[in-house]
């Protein structure tokens, strides 16, 4: 007969029976950054207990994964879920669901574009009420670095934020306003005595509000005007400066969504002065390219822009090479209305990506498997893990750690379409990509929670993670 997906087989209780595993995951192939490895994983109480070519113990359930990859639970550091405020943008709920239909099993909320943005720690007690509540996967919540909010970054370290964002351009959120070069050195010089990480988006406000006046006093508003108001000196520019203070400050910053392999050379240099500093890219800039901005119009409108193919091949070399630590998606959604504008300055810039965009970076790997699953084991969850102080449960199959994976099945190529879509709104630049890998199942600490296309053991309440990380 042929196998139509991994079978779950209970087992029957006997009694004076020794202590049993809860589940044994049979016959994949499980990913780790060191290598692709023929083993089983025996899971106690959401812990893994046993990794082994053959587990033994008794059991109460198998998970048949033959033929699978056994991924580790990805980390997405890098989500705008909009609540609270804007749930209608999209929601805890069909955010976290939408993640763990591609495989995530922690995501890390930023301060905007929920409204109030988590500028202090009543806002993030807030929204980490609301998640503990809505989610399906587990979480951990940004905190803001803005010019008003200095004085609140013990509270938010306090209540236990991952880390403080801020943006170096105009975030198009008026209540979370961008930060000058005087104010991202005081609050790196303050993120730095309470060991909490800076994360920036790095662009260069005033080169990228000189060329968007100039362009729109031209009379151009379409996909290849937005794209000639941002190149890439403004993101250069930007993160020259960040790196700048964080070598002054000593802070340990995280550069999002690098665009361009110029920035991961500023980087990677940087890193080789020992200056504590991560860069993050996104799945948009190596899986599409400026012409798909001009085919696709506000669909793949975001900020930095995507980038010429020459650019966009160069990151596939930059993130083999190793000189890119982690891949986020930068899911941010908005209503439909928002993106109905031929004007690509009218609209909001922002690619719905949670549930496809690390999928398609998978199929990538369909023929180099082996070689190239580790790198994305390292980029989507041990890296992330370590980065913010979570690695003592989270990042990877380990012993000791939270039983949180995905299978992942390759096989025939399917066309994605509107109606696989778990996000609220069924909008989404990959829609019509063809993918070669398939998630079969999500585990968050040895509980389904994803299985063959349909949700499982809801409501599944996931646990908000504070890092571990000591006190100055």
């Amino acid at each position: 007969m042929k196998r139509t997906g991994p079978i779950v087989r209970e087992n029957a209780k006997t009694v004076h029976e020794p202590e049993r595993l809860d589940l044994v995951v049979r016959g994949g192939r499980v990913v780790t950054p060191e290598g692709v490895l023929d083993l089983e994983i025996g899971i106690v109480r959401g812990k893994i207990v046993r990794l082994a070519p053959s587990v033994t113990d008794a059991t109460d359930l198998e998970l048949e994964a033959e033929g699978r990859y056994v991924f580790p639970g990805i980390l997405d550091a890098h989500v705008h879920f909009n609540e609270p405020g804007r749930a209608d943008w999209e929601g805890i709920a069909t955010g976290s669901a939408a993640l763990a239909a591609g495989g995530g099993t922690m995501f890390f909320d930023m301060p905007l574009n929920s409204e109030p943005p988590v500028l202090d720690a009543a806002g993030l007690r807030e929204k980490r009420a609301l998640a503990e509540e809505k989610a399906c996967t587990d979480f951990a919540l940004w905190g803001g670095l803005t010019p008003g909010n200095l004085d609140k970054l013990a509270g938010l370290r306090d209540a236990g934020a991952i880390g403080l964002k801020a943006f170096m351009c105009n975030s198009g959120i008026a209540s979370f306003p961008n930060v000058d070069a005087k104010t991202l050195r005081e609050g790196m010089k303050r993120a730095a005595k309470l060991n909490l990480p800076v994360a920036v988006h790095a662009e260069d406000e005033a080169m990228a509000a000189a060329l968007t006046e100039k362009i729109k006093a031209a009379g151009r508003t379409d996909a290849r005007a937005w794209l000639d108001s941002r190149p890439v000196a403004v993101e250069l520019e930007a993160i020259r400066t960040a790196l700048e203070i964080a070598g002054e400050t000593q802070c340990a910053l995280h550069i999002v969504h690098v665009s361009s392999p110029e920035g991961i050379a500023l980087i990677t240099e940087a890193r080789l002065q020992r200056v504590d500093v991560t860069a993050e890219t996104c799945p948009h800039y190596l899986l599409l390219n400026d012409k798909d901005v001009e085919r696709l119009g506000p669909l793949a409108k975001c900020a930095p822009p995507l980038r010429d193919e020459k650019r966009r091949k160069a990151l596939w070399a930059e993130l083999r090479a190793g000189h890119i630590q982690t891949v986020g998606s930068d899911h941010s959604p908005a209503r439909p209305e928002m993106k109905d504008s031929a004007n690509l300055f009218a609209v909001w810039g922002g690619i719905g990506g949670v549930q496809h965009g690390f999928e398609l970076l998978l199929s990538e790997c369909e023929k180099t498997a082996d070689q190239d699953l580790p790198i994305f084991a390292a980029v989507l969850a041990r890296n992330v893990a370590r980065r913010f102080q979570i690695d003592d449960r989270k990042g990877q199959i380990g012993l000791g750690r939270d039983a949180d994976f995905s299978l992942l099945d390759y096989g025939k190529a399917r066309t994605i379409k509107q109606e696989d879509l778990w996000t609220r709104h069924r909008i989404s630049a990959y829609v019509g990509e063809k993918s070669r890998v398939r998630v079969t199942h999500t585990y968050v600490r040895g509980t389904p929670i994803y299985a063959d296309g349909r949700f499982t053991n809801l409501p599944q309440k996931g646990q908000f993670l504070a890092p571990h990380r000591p006190r100055c």
